[in-house]
């Protein structure tokens, strides 16, 4: 028996894109957490995963390509700027450059692309702060 583990935010459990062409999102996303520390964590057929991102292809689709605004948590301002040099050399559309966004509240920059699908995605840091905790950790015995 193995035991596995996933990781969580606080709030939202999963997002689930669907992709047109799976493999341009997975290019795209790639680049694009790299640029934030992340990676793809997993994958299987029609589909990968990083954390709370599920991406599929069409076959999992029930209306098409979604078009959503997800964003990613960043580390720091360098690594909101190399996702938005990473994520548009991987086939992103521009949808604003990094800055400081103080409407949203002080401290908050963020950089904004268009991912292969439509998707408005953001990596954002949000100034000094103070977690709680770095991940919620779940914990299961796998019988398989």
């Amino acid at each position: 028996m193995e035991t596995k583990q996933l990781h969580r935010g606080r709030l939202i459990d999963h997002v689930h894109l669907i992709a047109r062409d799976l493999a341009a999102s997975r290019r795209f996303y790639d680049a694009a957490l790299g640029a934030v520390g992340r990676k793809v964590e997993g994958e299987g057929e029609g589909f990968f995963w990083s954390d709370e991102l599920f991406v599929s292809g069409d076959a999992m689709a029930t209306t098409g390509a979604t078009h959503v605004h997800l964003a990613f948590q960043a580390a720091d301002r360098a690594a909101v700027d190399r996702f938005h040099a990473a994520a548009l050399a991987a086939g992103g559309k521009e949808h604003g450059k990094p800055g400081m966004r103080a409407e949203y509240h002080p401290g908050y920059y963020a950089a904004f692309v268009i991912d292969p699908d439509g998707n408005n995605i953001e990596a954002v840091y949000h100034g000094p702060f103070e977690r709680s905790a770095p991940s919620v950790v779940f914990t299961w015995d796998d019988p398989e």
